[in-house]
């Protein structure tokens, strides 16, 4: 039988920004050298955790958006501690990369999807910030390549477009086929910040309902911090082990946030407060978000201030009211 030579892998194109360097041994001693399986609490306030694990110039990721679970608790508090310098993975948002670019807090976004507001436009023609384009899909996939730990993988689009060519991707000739395929980084950061339904003190987490790349930015992120509507027992967890998510020995922090996702929704737990919503989109849109930023954000010294200060209890319990699908968003 005769043995044909392994294709040669050329690269036929690349794309021309930067990238978040790609060290997939690095992370692994990462993990081995600051991640332990210790089963000691985690839990912390939103001050503590951003003090602790979010520091200028890391790269962060978040998953969900400002409308939906997203981990607005900790995006605040990251704008109330004018952390600087932060590079965002700015996928499925709206309006979280607006507030953080008006905010001074991000000098460089990958993209996926978030609105070009005023003030991101601003920021981009003085030259303070940086967008290098992804999509969605291809955020996602980088991140589930840095999960599994491999410097690259393979996707099926992206070729072809004007993203490519402001992104880090390639395009190299496939040595199983011979034919063209696109191929990106994987992605590390160095904080992920998620919000959950529930958690115990550990960090073992649930999500119920949509989601979009949790697990995966958990396993690929140095710092994990976790925001949970409720902290549950451990017992709980270990009643249904099938339930969690997120493993606790990923996770760093942990912090107790009822209406965490405020002023967006937490299926199962609370709609979301349109009025609130609407104020936030008006301040991006208008390209001024300094107003809006120091009603709910500086002018308080906390999320749970914020609400008591700006909701109140009516409102909140009127979320809770209008939240009317709820079977399947608790184990």
């Amino acid at each position: 039988m005769t043995v044909e030579p392994p294709p040669v892998i050329e690269v036929l194109a690349e794309g021309t920004a930067p990238f978040l360097p790609v060290d997939p041994d690095g992370f692994r001693e990462w993990v081995r050298d600051h991640k332990s399986r210790a089963m000691a609490s985690k839990l912390v306030t939103e001050r503590e955790a951003v003090e602790r694990f979010v520091a200028d110039g890391d790269y962060i990721t978040y998953e969900c958006n400002y409308l939906t679970r997203g981990p607005n608790l900790v995006i605040n508090e990251i704008i109330r501690q004018r952390k600087r310098d932060l590079w965002v993975a700015g996928k499925f948002t709206y309006v979280d990369v607006g507030l953080l670019v008006g905010a001074g807090c991000v000098s460089k976004v990958d993209t996926g999807f978030f609105l070009a507001t005023p003030g991101v436009r601003q920021a981009l023609a003085a030259g303070e910030l940086a967008i290098y384009e992804y999509s969605n899909v291809v955020m996602s996939m980088r991140l589930e390549a840095g999960a599994q730990g491999i410097p690259f993988i393979p996707v099926r689009s992206f070729g072809g477009t004007d993203g490519f060519t402001h992104s880090g991707a390639k395009l190299i000739t496939d040595p199983y086929t011979g034919k063209p395929t696109v191929i990106i980084p994987a992605l590390n950061p160095d904080v992920a910040v998620i919000h959950v339904q529930q958690a115990d003190k550990y960090g073992n987490a649930r999500i119920f309902g949509t989601g979009i790349s949790d697990v995966p930015a958990a396993l690929a992120s140095r710092k994990v911090i976790i925001t949970a509507e409720e902290i549950i027992s451990t017992d709980e967890i270990r009643s249904n082990p099938g339930a969690t998510r997120i493993p606790y020995w990923c996770v760093d922090a942990v912090v107790e946030a009822p209406f965490g996702g405020y002023p967006g929704t937490v299926p199962g737990y609370y709609a979301s407060d349109p009025p609130a919503v609407m104020e936030c989109f008006a301040a991006v849109l208008r390209g001024d978000v300094q107003p809006y930023l120091q009603k709910w954000i500086y002018g308080v010294g906390s999320h749970r201030e914020m609400l008591e200060k700006n909701v109140g209890a009516g409102k909140l319990l009127d979320m809770k009211k209008r939240e009317i699908v709820k079977e399947g968003y608790r184990a």
